[in-house]
């Protein structure tokens, strides 16, 4: 099929077509233990997710290393705080970090104030270890409370990639008046579950925890999944936010099934892989507001505003089950 290059100009800068955005959640075993409390001090289960940490880190930063991708790594301040020297190196290794409040937490359980104050504690960790606070955001699970998008900006947020639903970057709708509202707008760079390896590589045990989780995939046919994944969102001009966890694709064998997709990605000359953090400033200096096809209704709710005639509405719910 041949591609109209011509199709979407200035979306993506210097005349590319789509965006490509590596995003990796670094929970060590915190996930876990917020999804199935009952693994507490069960070491033989937890090690599945320390094993990230351990091995599949540095795995991860060598690929990303060799191919020069850029990555954003979402992590709680907790396992910031446990890990402190693999925070540095993956600064050092020229990445973005990202904030997940300070505990891998559902904030369903959270006022709205304990969800600022777990922002800013997780970050003021991040803070500590690299000398800067993150820009960007990814909810742990749950909800977000009425109010927490205008306070990610007042605390410096501009991006999160938490939610679903879109396939190209859109702006948080805010609550606090126009005439008082902060430039910085809040940029989401929506997720998609095809896009993630844990749909595919999740199961773990036996038996399995998380209960009722699918056997393993085939890594080839999984790889030629997400190669299709990509074709469409090139083939529409889209922003494709890949999203990966340490102990998933860090394995000895599914590293090389990250290699393969990479490659296949950066081949094509007119693809922008960038981190979340450079999508989303780009997105936001060069975008009015979002697309006519989403009315601004839409986006209201996915910052917990309350819809006419339905004021029990308090937001939308982006996982409907936390991550391990």
């Amino acid at each position: 099929m041949k591609i109209d290059t011509g199709l979407f100009p200035g979306r993506w800068p210097r005349g590319k077509r789509c965006a490509v955005a590596v995003t990796v959640d670094f929970n060590d075993i915190h996930g876990i233990l917020s999804q199935v409390p009952a693994v507490a001090g069960r070491e033989k289960t937890l090690s599945v997710w320390r094993y990230g940490t351990l091995r599949g880190i540095d795995r991860l930063l060598a690929l990303l290393a060799a191919k020069n991708v850029p990555a954003s790594w979402c992590v709680p301040g907790v396992v910031a705080q446990e890990h402190p020297e693999r925070i540095r190196q993956i600064r050092h290794g020229g990445h973005e970090l990202a904030g997940r409040g300070y505990r891998f937490e559902s904030f369903d359980a959270l006022t709205l104030a304990q969800q600022v104050e777990s922002v800013r504690r997780g970050n003021a960790v991040i803070a500590n270890i690299t000398g800067s606070a993150p820009r960007g955001f990814r909810l742990p699970a749950g909800n977000w409370a009425a109010g927490l998008p205008d306070a990610l900006v007042s605390e410096g947020i501009g991006w999160t990639s938490s939610w679903r639903g879109d396939d190209l970057p859109f702006f948080i709708a805010s609550q606090v008046p126009a005439k008082t509202a902060s430039a910085s707008r809040l940029v989401e760079l929506p997720l998609h579950y095809e896009l993630e390896d844990e749909p595919y590589f999740a199961f773990n045990l036996s038996p399995a925890v998380p209960p009722a989780q699918s056997r393993i995939a085939s890594y080839s046919q999984t790889l030629g999944n997400m190669k299709m994944d990509f074709d469409g969102f090139y083939r529409f001009g889209l922003c494709y936010v890949l999203r990966l966890h340490p102990e998933v694709i860090g394995t000895a064998g599914r590293i090389g099934v990250l290699a393969e997709l990479l490659d296949y990605i950066c081949a094509h000359p007119d693809v922008w892989v960038a981190t979340a953090g450079e999508i989303a400033d780009w997105w936001r200096s060069t975008q009015p507001d979002n697309d006519y096809a989403h009315p601004a209704e839409v986006w209201r709710r996915h910052c917990g505003a309350p819809q006419p005639g339905n004021s029990a509405i308090t937001g939308n719910n982006p996982d409907g089950m936390p991550h391990a």
